[in-house]
């Protein structure tokens, strides 16, 4: 009798453990995506703001129409992209095509004067900032949701509820890792 009551108590215990694994591997998933969200918004708020800065370099820089047909292309492409990794490349040529746009407004003093121009450069900053925490804080979560996925005993829950593991965000190319700087 008390073996059976033990047996029991051992599959109940062992029950209880993973719901408990199950409930947290659900958690880690809608962190990831929730951080993934933040990300997009924050990307969603400065393709909107890059057409205003074009528009503005425009009324000064009129005879640089590459740099800011490549800022509009590379916008147009970060706004189309759909996965994390398609995201992280698109983000890569628009942050190269920024750079660029940002080095020829250090061509016109006028420009760089401008309130306009000031104002928009100062949001971006700003913007730039909020993605950078969005996608630490998902990278916090991807983390500690692959660790759960690939650790035992949970390994074996989040087999059998098809749990996998979620993308970094990441760049890829050790160079793009560098701070640019925006000179004015």
């Amino acid at each position: 009798m008390i073996t059976i009551f033990v047996i029991a108590a051992l599959i109940v215990l062992f029950l209880l453990y993973g719901v408990s694994i199950y409930n947290r591997l659900v958690k880690l998933r809608n962190l990831v995506q929730e951080a993934w969200s933040s990300i997009d918004v924050m990307l969603k708020k400065r393709h909107d703001l890059i057409p205003n800065l074009v528009e503005t370099v425009k009324g000064y820089a009129t005879h640089e129409r590459e740099t800011l047909d490549s800022v509009t292309r590379a916008r147009t492409q970060a706004v189309g992209a759909d996965s994390v990794q398609a995201k992280e490349a698109a983000e890569k040529n628009l942050n190269q095509a920024m750079m660029n746009l940002f080095a020829v407004a250090e061509k016109y003093p006028d420009l760089k004067a401008n309130t306009n121009f000031q104002q928009l450069q100062s949001e971006l900053t700003s913007i730039e900032n909020d993605i950078e925490k969005s996608r630490r804080y998902y990278n916090g979560t991807v983390r500690e949701n692959n660790t759960l996925v690939e650790s035992f005993p949970s390994n074996i829950v989040a087999g059998m509820y098809k749990f996998e593991k979620s993308p970094f965000f990441e760049l890829q190319n050790i160079a793009d890792r560098e701070v640019p700087t925006v000179k004015f």
